[in-house]
């Protein structure tokens, strides 16, 4: 075989030899750097993540601002747990003292998140007044959600048919439950600290 064809051959194996070394491409259609963009782009995506990250840990927090004063929370320790999270569901009980009547129960629903207060009595029975709460109307922030009361809070609480309640979270530093009434005085604030996880508390009631 002449030279310049013998070169041209050995040109034609290391351009194959080359080809065959390199990895093909990746078929991951959502590499990381996509699926975090993903969950930043929607607000409640990014709220839900943070809130789970905290599952199983639980938190010790302090009443901010109570009008009127609310006196079940006077001199009690106050201990919100990230108890059991889903897909679809987180339930966070919120320990008063010895009172492990309430429950904080989160559902993502096609439209957004819904807020229920689930109240149960030491046997495990639901107390009269429970599963009150509300949905968003808004897609809310990465770091706070906003949940009016809807018609079934009305009906059970009329008083209560203006209530909107806060839920926030800074991972690292804070969760708060906050509630408030349109039209009136009435407001509720609890800030729970993040960075110092404590033992978590017994089964709320009815678990």
């Amino acid at each position: 075989m002449p030279v310049r064809q013998l070169a041209f051959a050995a040109v034609l194996m290391a351009t194959a030899c080359d080809q065959a070394d390199t990895p093909p491409p990746s078929t991951d259609a959502r590499p990381p750097a996509a699926e975090d963009a993903a969950v930043a782009a929607n607000p409640q995506d990014a709220f839900w993540a943070a809130l789970a990250d905290q599952c199983g840990q639980a938190f010790e927090g302090t009443v901010r601002e109570s009008n009127p004063p609310d006196t079940a929370f006077a001199g009690r320790t106050l201990v919100m747990h990230v108890r059991e999270c889903a897909e679809d569901e987180i339930r966070i009980p919120f320990h008063v003292g010895e009172d492990r009547s309430r429950t904080w129960v989160l559902t993502r629903t096609g439209q957004g998140i819904r807020l229920k207060h689930d109240h149960r009595h030491a046997d495990g029975t639901p107390d009269e007044v429970t599963m009150y709460g509300g949905d968003t109307a808004e897609s809310g922030t990465a770091s706070s959600q906003s949940f009016p009361a809807d018609d079934e809070t009305a009906a059970l609480i009329p008083a209560a048919a203006t209530n909107v309640w806060t839920l926030e979270v800074e991972p690292g530093e804070r969760f708060v439950y906050a509630l408030r009434r349109e039209g009136s005085d009435r407001r509720f604030r609890a800030e729970f600290d993040l960075s110092r996880p404590v033992a978590p508390p017994p089964a709320p009631w009815g678990s």
